[in-house]
């Protein structure tokens, strides 16, 4: 892979070289050295900013405290995913909203907190299956408000969300002790399964339909430019 930045102007071409359909998005990867991760996130930076979307940023930015918690806390909410939070604050990287993730929920010291968010976060505890059920239906049914709940039940921020994604998805079942996710599948019922999967459908149907509105827009901005 290559080490150094690219410029604008070479995303540009990477991405319109990408765009005519000739070559997959693996074989654009290999022939400019760069990971597909990294053209996927370039594409979007394209489609939510533009050309402006594609400058390069400074890996020494600084954030205000402030920005950080927001980002992590839109991050913890599960409305969003973790490339829609670093398009939404413009941040250099994924790997910074990482790094500020795992402090905020290794209960590091936040300081400069938002309103409405403690300076420390409160640390996990073991929990009953009927605990666990009671805090996510707590919680859904408080606009999904993670802090209070968690620190209503002295438990963790991430606790409360994690549970919270799993009784959404799998209801009360998603809250007993299990080892990974195939063994919960297995037990789902027939026609669970198929719901699933027609979510799952539905969730890649919209993002190919993503694309190919972002390859429209593309192909106007070009003849335009013509």
């Amino acid at each position: 892979m290559r080490t150094c930045s690219f410029s604008k102007e070479e995303k540009l071409e990477i991405l319109k070289f990408y765009h005519t359909g000739q070559f997959t998005l693996n074989e654009v990867a290999e022939l400019y050295k760069v990971h597909r991760d990294t053209i996927k996130d370039w594409q979007n930076d394209y489609r939510y900013f533009g050309e402006e979307g594609l400058e390069r940023l400074n890996q020494q930015n600084r954030y205000a405290k402030e920005l950080k918690l927001a980002a992590v806390r839109d991050y913890l909410s599960g409305e969003f995913s973790l490339r829609e939070v670093v398009r939404k604050y413009r941040l250099s990287s994924r790997s910074v909203l990482r790094n500020w993730i795992k402090k905020y929920t290794s209960h590091s010291e936040l300081k400069d907190s938002g309103k409405g968010m403690s300076q420390t976060m409160t640390k996990g505890r073991k929990t009953t299956v009927q605990e666990r059920i009671e805090i996510a239906q707590v919680c859904i049914a408080n606009d999904k408000n993670y802090q209070v709940t968690a620190e209503q039940y002295a438990v963790s921020y991430q606790q409360v969300y994690q549970w919270v994604k799993k009784f959404e998805k799998y209801g009360e079942l998603g809250l007993h002790d299990r080892r990974g996710r195939t063994k919960l599948e297995e037990e789902l019922s027939t026609e669970d399964k198929f719901r699933l999967e027609i979510q799952r459908m539905e969730r890649e149907n919209e993002r190919l339909r993503a694309e190919n509105l972002f390859l429209k827009k593309l192909e106007e901005i070009e003849r335009r430019r013509r």
